[in-house]
């Protein structure tokens, strides 16, 4: 089942074909709200169902305007999580022409876990504009594939996500990548966080997908800049939600996105001779990026 939200009201519909069906006005016992129909369970995946059935009125996609899935809660991102993303950053960004996929994956599962949270007030969705931030030369894009969780829980074990993952979807996240300044422990991570820094969408997908065998591909007007699979990440998305829960409760809602593989502009620019970083692969206003996904569908964004 493909969930979406959509509409002047922001309304949770179900995605069939080339129609879409307001799973609230088809059975009134649903909830309207996104949020709340997460948190209805499968008690809500059943009545929609049936919704979806015996629905009278459909909408063409087309004549409707899909929102970012988004259920409004909190959205923890994994950081360097595949092993051919952070060789080209090894590389490219670094000078470290020694790196290897086999190195860098040994060096961060020794490392462990690491990553950022995102923390919007409102997301982007499909065909929203992105606004391009005052404070960067180099903005990037990153294609990920993103888990919305359907349970409450905590100390949560890895072998325990499928009991917790609600649906699959996909997630832009646009960084700056001019440098965040000196390195400390902890910062606000600005670099991650300004206004439409994250995309979702265009639907979750329920019940249809693994989450570690998710087919991303990350396009550039037009140009093909990403083409990779979720069974690549380092750490899995239970490992993730492991390390996560530990004294940390998750609650449905909550968003998981899994890292990004290679491609990115900043993994895939080289450094002038003079140290200095060419402008030519990172984003400019009027550029139109397309993540998509064979059962999810197309996040499409211009940045302006």
């Amino acid at each position: 089942m493909k969930i979406v939200v959509f509409g002047p009201e922001y309304r949770v519909g179900a995605w069939e074909g080339e129609e879409i069906v307001d799973l609230n006005r088809a059975d009134a016992q649903l909830p309207a709200n996104l949020q709340a129909f997460i948190e209805m369970g499968d008690a809500a995946l059943e009545r929609a169902r049936s919704a979806i059935a015996r629905a009278p009125v459909k909408h063409p996609v087309k004549d409707v305007a899909l929102h970012a899935p988004w259920p409004g809660r909190r959205i923890a991102c994994a950081g360097g999580n595949f092993g051919d993303h952070l060789v080209g950053m090894d590389i490219n960004m670094r000078g470290q022409k020694d790196s290897t996929v086999e190195k860098a994956v040994a060096r961060t599962r020794e490392a462990g876990n690491w990553g950022f949270w995102k923390v919007p007030a409102v997301v982007a969705g499909p065909e929203d504009e992105v606004p391009y931030p005052s404070r960067t030369r180099y903005l990037d894009y990153e294609g990920e594939a993103a888990i919305v969780l359907g349970k409450r829980g905590k100390n949560i074990k890895a072998g325990q996500l499928k009991d917790y993952v609600w649906g699959v979807t996909l997630m832009n996240d646009w960084s700056i990548r001019d440098g965040g300044g000196p390195l400390r422990l902890m910062s606000f991570n600005l670099g991650k966080n300004f206004d439409m820094s994250t995309s979702l969408g265009p639907c979750i997908v329920v019940g249809e997908l693994e989450p570690q065998n998710v087919d991303v591909e990350t396009r550039v007007n037009g140009d093909v800049r990403q083409k990779y699979n979720t069974k690549d990440m380092i750490f899995s998305f239970g490992e993730v939600l492991e390390f996560l829960s530990v004294d940390f409760t998750f609650v449905p809602g909550d968003v998981i996105s899994g890292g990004t593989a290679a491609g990115t502009a900043a993994d895939s620019t080289k450094l002038l001779p003079d140290g200095t970083r060419p402008v030519d692969r990172f984003l400019k206003k009027g550029d139109v990026v397309e993540l998509s996904s064979p059962k999810i569908g197309r996040l499409r964004n211009k940045i302006v």
